[in-house]
């Protein structure tokens, strides 16, 4: 057997894949697993844009385009972040790549050293610091307490910067915490970082439709005058428009930083699917976007209030109430010592054996005393879980 490249002992294996494995497994075998660990809505792609890809495919748009996309699709972007966003970006300086996870690995991958060091608040998304270690990047975490609802200060952000910090990776709204920072607060965290030019942010814009309770989306690279230069703004059409499998994510930010990244892709995928493109495009501009994106808050705004409700009210269970995208992340370690839980995998996995509940667990994000439940699920189903999560908890103590 041929030794696998030193790199690959770099990246950790998700240590949710053995809940999410079990759990489709039971669902096969017939058993009735609620799961609350999806990471996607629960609406399908609206029709105009599937009709728009029909439309693609039946032109023949089959062929290779130019990396890292069609012109249609960069203008698009550009429209979408120059009308809605209040960024400035002209189609030079958009990039797209297969999805947000893509866009993200080549960024890190176009700006970091060995030994730089990227500064990421927890809870945080899984994949962040495993795609900054395969760029020889050094993680730096921030840890956003529950009693300030997960998010970070400007003092931590002052007290974390070090002449070797590269990047400062933002994410309102949060995945796994459900949290998103008011503008003041992100106004706050840009004061800090205007006195420090040396630091990039890369800021993780994917949930930005999806906030509640009257919070209003704002891009960071707005926040200061000299942040727009060493800014990259991601997104993704994954999350507004439900279409995850189309693997469609962009970037918007200095054109130095983009060409970089397209050289990169130019060698990796070349471009998106190009049947996708025009559609993507479609999605940014037709009227009727905007209206199927409210009508998806709307429904999670419910199901959120709902399902916070619920847990809060568990006995012994702490859950901050969710201001955006589509998660509670529950701190359940009050039951941590009982029927042996440990933490939250442990957790986890006890509660899919026993009640059939697939939630995931914490400690990938930073957070061993956290799971996380995703309501992008029906009310019913939401109930039926959260009944059989109580049920649970008071079996155990």
């Amino acid at each position: 057997m041929y030794p696998l490249a030193q790199r690959m002992s770099l990246v950790s294996e998700s240590i949710t894949l053995a809940v999410s494995a079990k759990a489709a497994a039971m669902k096969k075998a017939g058993i009735d697993v609620v799961g609350f660990g999806a990471g996607e809505p629960d609406f399908d792609t609206p029709a105009f844009i599937k009709d728009a890809a029909k439309a693609a495919l039946d032109k023949g748009q089959t062929k290779y385009t130019p990396t890292p996309c069609l012109p249609e699709l960069k203008a698009a972007i550009a429209q979408k972040f120059n009308q809605e966003n209040g960024l400035p970006y002209k189609p030079e300086q958009i990039t797209t790549g297969a999805g947000g996870k893509h866009c993200l690995y080549m960024a890190f991958m176009a700006v970091l050293n060995d030994g730089d060091e990227c500064l990421i608040p927890s809870p945080y998304w899984v994949s962040y610091p495993e795609q900054v270690k395969l760029a020889g990047g050094v993680n730096k975490i921030i840890r956003g307490e529950e009693s300030n609802g997960f998010k970070i200060t400007p003092q931590q952000l002052a007290a974390a910067i070090t002449p070797k910090t590269k990047i400062f990776l933002i994410n309102s709204p949060s995945n796994p915490g459900g949290h998103a920072y008011t503008p003041a607060e992100l106004k706050a965290l840009a004061d800090v970082l205007a006195q420090h030019p040396q630091v990039m942010v890369f800021s993780d814009e994917i949930y930005e439709k999806l906030v509640y309770d009257g919070l209003q989306s704002v891009s960071f690279a707005t926040l200061h005058p000299s942040l727009m230069d060493r800014t990259l703004t991601f997104n993704c059409h994954s999350k507004s428009f439900a279409m995850t499998g189309w693997r469609i994510g962009y970037v918007g930010g200095p054109k130095h930083v983009i060409d970089a990244m397209n050289k990169l892709q130019s060698q990796m995928t070349s471009h998106i699917t190009s049947f996708t493109q025009i559609p993507a495009a479609v999605a940014l501009s037709d009227p009727r976007g905007k209206e199927s994106i409210e009508a998806m808050r709307q429904q999670f705004e419910k199901r959120g209030r709902h399902m916070h409700q619920r847990l809060a009210a568990l006995p012994k269970v702490k859950c901050v109430k969710p201001q955006g995208a589509f998660y509670c992340f529950p701190n359940v370690s009050a039951y941590f010592g009982k029927n042996g839980i440990t933490d939250a995998i442990s957790f986890a996995a006890t509660l899919l054996e026993q009640s059939h509940v697939a939630v995931v667990p914490g400690n990938d994000c930073g957070f061993e005393t956290h799971v996380r439940l995703s309501f992008a699920t029906s009310m019913e189903q939401i109930d039926k879980g959260i009944d059989r999560i109580a049920e649970f908890l008071k079996k155990i103590g």
